[in-house]
């Protein structure tokens, strides 16, 4: 069975999608997923499952949507799939926790950074299913508009490194 993460959108951010993390691990177990474990309070959840990719994200979706009342969100990556993510950082030179990945379903298009704005001087790459920002001031001072962003979630660098570790040990396990 292969290893996944799933990066669940909008769990205890602002106040909104409150899901305790041991919830969330249960949901998990119920759905038959195994050695499931979850990483901070932001929606990470580590597990492994024999399905197909998609489908068990909708799966998912279904049952946190179940849940909170509105299906969140959940962008399934594989540890390899966390590593390239990893590696193809536009911003490696940069300090980790200034730069955020946002991860999509799908690739975001050639629009995706349609609409963008920067009075920071952030900078945005788009790279496969992922849009990288650089925060120079920090992503919570942020003044930032890219309304594509809107419907993904976002990690930064130091979680997603850490997402590839926890995945990638019970992957070889």
């Amino acid at each position: 069975m292969a290893a996944y993460v799933a990066l669940i959108r909008a769990v205890n951010v602002g106040g909104t999608g409150k899901l305790p993390m041991a919830e969330l691990k249960t949901l998990a177990e119920n759905l038959g997923f195994t050695e499931v474990s979850t990483y901070i309070q932001s929606g990470n959840l580590i597990f492994r499952d024999g399905g197909e990719p998609a489908e068990i994200a909708a799966l998912l979706d279904r049952a946190l949507g179940d849940r909170l009342g509105e299906a969140p969100g959940v962008f399934l990556r594989t540890p390899a799939e966390l590593r390239a993510v990893l590696d193809g950082n536009p911003f490696a030179a940069m300090a980790p926790e200034r730069v955020l990945v946002s991860f999509f379903g799908e690739p975001p298009g050639d629009d995706a950074l349609h609409g963008f704005l920067a009075p920071d001087g952030e900078e945005a790459v788009v790279r496969g299913r992922e849009i990288y920002v650089h925060y120079p001031i920090g992503s919570g001072r942020s003044k930032i508009k890219l309304p594509a962003l809107k419907i993904g979630t976002s990690r930064n660098i130091n979680t997603v490194a850490r997402l590839a570790e926890l995945a990638g040990g019970i992957e070889g396990a």
